[in-house]
């Protein structure tokens, strides 16, 4: 919405987890599917590589509207969906260009030239493309069902510039595995399980780096004794709670879901 007096009541719900109000009714903006799909594949980049190439990309003129990196760690668990894609058993760089047939071509073809310096670039289309972002958009290497499905993951939001050098610091640190999107800006992060799912090593580490991560799957008594949301700081949680109060002076809505003191 533009011209917003007050609050932005879209943005304000969209991120309450149900604490602020009940939404009776939905209204969705949607836009139509692309005609087509086109994603370029680099092989083998570390994760300070990739992080370039992933920024290169996004900074071009070409539209980019996907970028993630799977480091080769990644594929230790085997992956149902991406066939020859992942057989190599290499880390996997990926960009996705979408729109109509001869753009999407056309722009394929200008950013594989871009790229050369990270090495060559190979190209899947359409149902291939879009089996390997579903792969990516759910964290299927770390799924519960696999290798890696006792492991708690974590969620972490940070700067895309700083993703490659966060990612790479917890893995080494914890001896979990990652997988970036969002050119960086998004990193899944499966850790080896431990009393409290490394939540002071990826706290400390993630505050480091102007982020903030979300414990998304843990055992029950892990979940029990670690914040799952990013503690806040002293005024923005001060902040927060002036808003929660407003619209829900008696704490009746979704109590606890972000704070353990709002459900005292």
């Amino acid at each position: 919405m533009k011209n917003v007096t007050g609050y932005d009541l879209c943005k304000l719900l969209s991120g309450s987890w149900g604490t602020l109000s009940v939404m009776t009714e939905v209204t969705l903006k949607v836009m139509p599917k692309p005609e087509a799909e086109r994603t370029l594949l680099l092989r083998g980049l570390d994760d300070a590589a990739a992080n370039k190439a992933m920024t290169a990309a996004l900074g071009s003129p070409y539209d980019v509207s996907g970028a993630a990196h799977l480091p080769k760690s990644a594929f230790r668990a085997r992956t149902d969906g991406l066939g020859d894609i992942a057989g190599q058993g290499e880390a996997l760089t990926v960009l996705r260009l979408e729109g109509i047939k001869a753009s999407a071509v056309h722009r394929a073809g200008s950013l594989r030239e871009l790229l050369a310096p990270f090495g060559t670039a190979t190209l899947i289309e359409d149902a291939a493309s879009a089996t390997l972002w579903a792969t990516i958009r759910d964290a299927l290497p770390f799924a519960a069902g696999g290798a890696l499905g006792a492991w708690p993951v974590w969620r972490i939001v940070c700067p895309p510039a700083a993703g490659g050098a966060l990612g790479a610091q917890l893995g080494r640190e914890t001896g979990g595995d990652v997988i970036y999107d969002w050119g960086g800006g998004l990193i899944w992060a499966a850790l080896p399980p431990k009393g409290d799912a490394h939540a002071s090593t990826v706290r400390q580490r993630v505050d480091a780096f102007g982020g903030h991560a979300t414990l998304i799957r843990a055992a029950e008594d892990v979940r029990r004794n670690v914040d799952v949301f990013h503690p806040q700081a002293v005024g923005i949680a001060a902040l927060s709670e002036r808003v929660r109060a407003s619209f829900d002076p008696k704490i009746i809505l979704n109590r606890g879901r972000l704070t353990r003191g709002a459900a005292a």
